[in-house]
């Protein structure tokens, strides 16, 4: 076989190779966005879920789709190649163009779990198209395109898939624009003392937690290369060490957090543990192919260990408020793995400490500098055009409702859904519409010749456990009372209090949730139904709730117009 035909297919098959490994790499990361939207739904009030979830959304597909058109381009002007947008490239080229894409679209929603709750989403909109055309761009085209860094101080910059240049600059970024907007309401007293605001779904975090955690290897691992094109070597030692360094760092970052959340507090805190693995791996990003195998180790538990620590600084010292503490996470993790490089880097690596520290230093002060400068002018400008923040009614009544006009939980605080288990088989209509157990007849006979509650109308009210309603409904669809009014309530009587932690800081509930029971009677004594709703209710605990009974002066059946007992 002719030798430069042979040596043409090689090239050809060690290309394609390498593209598919991007392409597998970039499906990977844009996969991580389902982890970002889970982790940041979770941290959030369940008020705001819908919000969290619609700015994930469009954070993709208004930042990815303004980086082919614009960004891209910008890139180029800054690196000094020219404007050229993604679309003026071949269909091969595209490949790259969405390997970057997915890489800008990281940094964009990072800062979305920074502004939570009360940032209005034409803002946050508006902020990212400029994120994806403008601010993340300039980054790139400063470092990673443009080497700009290396022409300053003599020395590359060391950022291999964007410890700094995406989690660091994001991070950075978030922080900015939740300073600007100010903290929500009722996050810190008139004292300056900070309210603990837990997030609605724990289990949320954890598994968006671990969803960014298996794209992260698409991040670091499918940033290197399979084959060097230029030699025709397989590079398996890289390999191998990206995946080793991002591994180690992720475990002991998840460790660093949790010591020192015990440390803090005597308790291992969940969140602080799920997030510390998070910043495990934002420490790792920079340099997980130089790293020293002692180094992963370092750099992992360090991103961990500052994150408590951090996070208490920019609550307590700060007062900002970062509902996702994303710049402990992302900004502060970033910026430590980053200048870690020459003291962790493995034999051989770093020629001058001094020299590789100062290039890693200025580099950091460069995308930080740019990132504060463009965000707070931005969200300034917002709040200035009084377009930045939510007003405070709809603050109040959550945005999900506010800004979408939608009930993520409608189970909750809706009277007429009720998912408890109950079953309209408990309850047969019938010839007039009224509701009856099969068992029971529309009048109750009794014994003595009397009436039921002496002809009276009796109110039963009883505040009960929640998850006791549907026993509740079959033991008064079982006396023959199976109508009934069901209110989400909450309050204390004798339940004590329970403390609960947020981010290892301690808050009280003393207002437990309960469901309050309505149920007006007239032909049936209402000692049964105390009795049917008690033996239902009952678990012998304290917090089983109340039960009251009331006279009712008179009532209306609105379809016939019927008056009296005879209207119930």
């Amino acid at each position: 076989m002719d030798a430069t035909l042979l040596q043409a297919e090689t090239e050809l098959l060690m290309e394609s190779i390498n593209y598919m490994w991007i392409l597998i790499a970039t499906f990977l990361i844009f996969f991580m966005h389902a982890g970002f939207a889970m982790l940041e739904a979770g941290q959030v009030r369940s008020k705001n879920v819908a919000n969290q979830l619609t700015k994930n959304l469009l954070t993709w597909s208004v930042g990815v789709t303004v980086f082919f058109l614009i960004g891209v381009g910008i890139e180029g002007v800054v690196a000094g190649s020219g404007f050229t947008p993604g679309f003026q490239n071949d269909p091969a080229g595209w490949m790259d163009w969405l390997y970057g894409a997915v890489f800008a679209m990281t940094a964009a929603t990072i800062v979305s779990g920074a502004v939570a709750g009360r940032a209005k989403l034409r803002a946050y909109v508006t902020y990212t198209f400029l994120l994806a055309a403008v601010i993340y761009p300039v980054v790139t085209g400063l470092t990673w395109a443009g080497g700009y860094i290396e022409a300053i101080t003599g020395t590359p910059f060391a950022d291999f898939a964007g410890g700094m240049i995406v989690h660091g600059m994001g991070g950075i970024a978030g922080l900015t624009a939740a300073w600007v907007l100010g903290p929500r309401m009722d996050r810190y007293n008139s004292d300056g003392s900070a309210n603990v605001i837990p997030g609605h779904s724990l289990t949320f975090a954890v598994l968006g937690t671990l969803i960014l955690a298996f794209g992260w290897y698409g991040f670091n691992v499918g940033t290197s290369a399979i084959i060097d094109m230029e030699n025709g070597v397989f590079l398996g030692d890289q390999l191998g060490r990206v995946a080793m360094t991002t591994t180690i760092a992720m475990a002991c970052g998840a460790m660093g957090a949790g010591l020192v959340a015990w440390l803090k507090t005597g308790k291992v805190d969940t969140l602080y543990v799920a997030n510390g693995l998070l910043a495990g791996l934002v420490g790792i990003t920079a340099i997980p192919d130089t790293a020293a195998w002692w180094g992963a180790f370092v750099v992992g538990g360090l991103a961990g260990a500052q994150l408590p620590l951090v996070f208490e600084f920019v609550e307590q010292s700060l007062k900002i408020d970062d509902v996702c503490a994303v710049f402990p996470v992302h900004g502060s993790a970033g910026i430590l793995g980053t200048l870690l490089f020459p003291f962790v880097a493995a034999p051989g690596v770093v020629d001058s400490v001094a020299s590789a520290f100062v290039a890693q230093l200025t580099g950091v002060v460069l995308i930080s500098a740019w990132t504060i400068a463009t965000t707070a002018t931005i969200w300034y400008a917002f709040k200035a055009i009084g377009q930045a923040r939510v007003s405070a009614d709809h603050e109040r009544d959550g945005l999900d409702v506010s800004e979408h006009g939608v009930d993520t939980y409608p189970e909750f605080g809706q009277p007429d859904v009720a998912t408890d288990g109950g079953s309209a088989d408990d309850i047969i209509r019938t010839d007039g519409g009224e509701r009856l157990n099969e068992s029971q007849s529309s009048s109750e006979l009794r014994s003595d010749g009397g009436t039921a509650n002496d002809g009276e109308i009796k109110m039963v009210t009883a505040i009960i456990r929640p998850d006791r309603l549907g026993q509740i409904k079959t033991a008064l669809a079982g006396v023959g009372a199976p109508s009934l009014t069901v209110t989400n309530v909450s309050g204390r009587g004798s339940q004590p209090a329970k403390k609960g932690q947020w981010r290892g800081e301690e808050y009280t509930v003393d207002l437990h949730q309960k469901v309050k029971i309505e149920c007006v009677v007239a032909d049936i004594p209402a000692q049964e139904v105390v009795d049917a709703i008690r033996g239902a209710a009952e678990t012998g605990e304290p917090g089983d709730g109340k039960i009251f009974v009331m006279p009712v002066e008179d009532a209306m059946q609105v379809r016939t117009g019927k008056t009296g007992p005879d209207a119930v």
